[in-house]
């Protein structure tokens, strides 16, 4: 009987565990799939959420770069304002320029022999650099240069932009040479050479020499530029280069107070005409080697030799002009011993110490005559080299 007893308990034990293992294995899959609908649920919420997301995001990127769009549209119209009220006062400014030269060509040409056109020299000298500015700010604000229709010596181009600076009686030409700029190439290089003689000057100490040479090395033409300044840094250099290579074209807003056209304009009518500076050298008196690279498609050869010159930096007086059949094949004139470059370089003043005898009215007077016509005829060449036509029909 107890066996029996024991027997029943333990099969209704069983029994008992295997209920509660049904129920307990059943209430699992309920809580697993009550899960698994849970995770669905929050999963669902979490994948709009994140869809809602993205989309708030791509509207905000969207509005963003509407925003820099407007604002980059506000910018360059604001920047093309200004270039074109620049380029228009620029031009004016040049207008201005040329008719005072014509106006002081006038005037030699009618009180040829009176002293006090010797004054006249600093007046015209001041033109020059007023001009050079004026056309640097032009080129700066998208203003073509104007055209030339005959080639120049490179010797006369480098004349030309010594006498557009301030402290043109630095700069030595070292040599004379047998080469010529073809058309082309005249101005963009008189402006590019003057701005560098420019910047040599202004960072240099007074006195201290800016020589100028000629080298030609394979197939190009190189104007050196020696000054004895204060040289530059790795970081100005690498400013410089980039400049000068025309790949940063800066914002005028971004010229400073002050603005600093030089290297910029350089940089743009060195891309836009094909030649190449490089100021990262270092000259033999420790300051900066300027280097302007010309090509073989800019520059040509004279078929006459240059004429020996005893001293570069006083401009040679004539009393006549230049006859026009003393020219080569190609047009270029002959460097005869009369001949007049194309240069607005006054001559030097004479030390006040050295001894002089007296000087009559008559002969100082004749002397400045002389010297405002050669003047005169350097500075423009008849107005083809600073002063050419512009290109279109710009009214602004």
């Amino acid at each position: 009987m107890i066996r029996d007893a024991l027997v029943w308990c333990l099969v209704a034990a069983v029994v008992l565990a295997v209920a509660a293992a049904l129920v307990l294995y059943r209430r699992n899959n309920a809580m697993t799939t009550k899960k698994s609908q849970a995770e669905a649920a929050y999963t669902q919420k979490l994948s709009e959420a994140e869809g809602q997301l993205a989309t708030v995001w791509h509207e905000l990127q969207r509005h963003k770069a509407e925003h820099d769009q407007t604002i980059r549209e506000a910018e360059e119209g604001a920047e093309e304002s200004t270039k074109a009220v620049l380029k228009g006062s620029a031009r004016f400014l040049q207008s201005l320029a040329a008719e005072q030269l014509a106006l002081l060509e006038e005037i030699q040409r009618k009180y040829g022999g009176h002293a006090v056109l010797a004054d006249l020299l600093e007046v015209n000298h001041s033109n020059a650099q007023m001009a050079r500015k004026a056309q640097g700010i032009a080129v700066m604000c998208g203003a073509p240069l104007g055209r030339r229709s005959k080639p120049a010596s490179v010797y006369d181009v480098v004349r030309s932009a010594q006498g557009q600076i301030r402290n043109f009686r630095r700069v030595e030409i070292m040599q004379q040479t047998g080469f010529a700029l073809k058309a082309s190439a005249v101005s963009p290089v008189a402006l590019a050479v003057a701005e560098l003689l420019d910047n040599a000057a202004s960072f240099s100490q007074q006195g201290s020499p800016i020589e100028v040479t000629f080298q030609r090395v394979q197939k190009n033409l190189c104007i050196v530029i020696d000054d004895a300044g204060v040289g530059m840094n790795d970081e100005d250099r690498q400013k410089a280069s980039t400049l000068l290579s025309g790949e940063l074209r800066p914002r005028l807003s971004q010229l400073g107070n002050q603005p600093k056209f030089g290297f910029p304009v350089i940089g743009l009518l060195a891309q836009q005409y094909g030649f190449r500076v490089d100021v990262t050298g270092i000259s033999r008196y420790g300051g900066v080697r300027a280097v302007v690279l010309l090509p073989e498609e800019l520059w040509t050869e004279e078929e006459t030799a240059p004429a020996e010159v005893s001293q570069v930096s006083p401009i040679r007086s004539a009393t006549g002009r230049s006859e026009s059949g003393t020219r080569t094949a190609h047009g270029l004139p002959k460097r005869g011993a009369r001949q007049v470059p194309i240069a607005s370089v006054p001559d030097t003043v004479p030390d006040s110490d050295d001894p002089a005898e007296p000087v009559a009215p008559s002969d100082e007077a004749g002397r400045a005559g002389r010297s405002l016509g050669a003047f005169q005829r350097g500075t423009l060449s008849g107005r083809n080299l600073s002063a050419a036509p512009f290109e279109g029909s710009d009214n602004t």
